[in-house]
């Protein structure tokens, strides 16, 4: 009988091993699913679609992006807006404003205000935050999105990172690594922002949801929607790129 109880206990310390050897750390499923959403680069077309209590509005742009710390966005429609662009380089961000053919520099006080009156601030669609530099991952477990199992995961910012929020938590699918759902809170512990990613479907030659909500977690009745509609993985793209005098070229 103590031979059996020796092998039982055996078997289970084993067992738990195995487990323990195939669950990913915090720090490498966000590092993993932030890699399968961005890629080496990427060059994407979206529409953003801002809807307000008393009125709704369309915006096109192209974003293309190199790694972390590369990124410009071109506004495409409407016609007023045109050839307006987003320059973030090294972690310092510009706008070009072609009506009045400026640069502005946006300082880091100014990342936490809304992109161009969406539900996004500055630093959601530039990000010029890192998910995987610039915060502490914990996993705190498992739980259900839609139909698929997911990591919850929180964030919470390093020291001496120059971050928008006080606190975030993920939902990552645990098959195939794709952010689902994304809570933002402020210093304070209040949440702010959820935001839902959805309609997933094959893009580039990936499976990524190709549909973002932003939802304010005290007015039900407004929220952003970001649709890709064509997205490229993985194609050059040089550093000389994200510069202010292509931005503002850029038609």
């Amino acid at each position: 009988m103590m031979k059996n109880l020796f092998f039982i206990t055996c078997i289970f310390i084993i067992c738990s091993i195995n487990v323990n050897a195939q669950q990913p750390t915090a720090e490498e499923i966000v590092d993993k699913a932030d890699k399968h959403f961005r890629g080496e680069t990427s060059i994407a077309e979206l529409s953003m679609t801002i809807v307000k209590p008393d009125w709704q509005r369309e915006i096109r742009m192209k974003i293309w992006a190199k790694g972390r710390d590369y990124s410009l966005i071109l506004l495409t429609e409407p016609a007023r807006d045109k050839g307006t662009a987003f320059l973030m380089r090294d972690k310092e961000v510009w706008n070009w404003i072609p009506s009045i053919e400026r640069v502005i520099k946006i300082p880091p006080s100014m990342m936490m205000q809304s992109w161009m009156g969406s539900d996004f601030t500055n630093d959601d669609l530039v990000k010029e935050s890192s998910i995987v530099k610039d915060y502490t991952q914990t996993l705190l477990g498992r739980e259900m999105i839609e139909d698929r199992e997911c990591y919850k995961i929180e964030l919470i910012p390093k020291e001496d990172a120059a971050v928008v929020w006080g606190k975030v938590l993920l939902w990552i699918s645990v098959e195939d690594y794709l952010q689902l759902k994304i809570e933002y809170y402020d210093e304070d512990g209040e949440l702010i922002n959820i935001m839902n990613l959805t309609d997933i479907k094959e893009m580039g030659g990936r499976v990524i949801p190709t549909l973002l909500t932003m939802q304010p977690a005290d007015k039900t009745d407004q929220k952003t929607v970001l649709k890709y509609h064509s997205i490229e993985f993985n194609s050059p793209i040089k550093e000389s790129f994200f510069s202010e005098q292509n931005m503002k070229r850029l038609r």
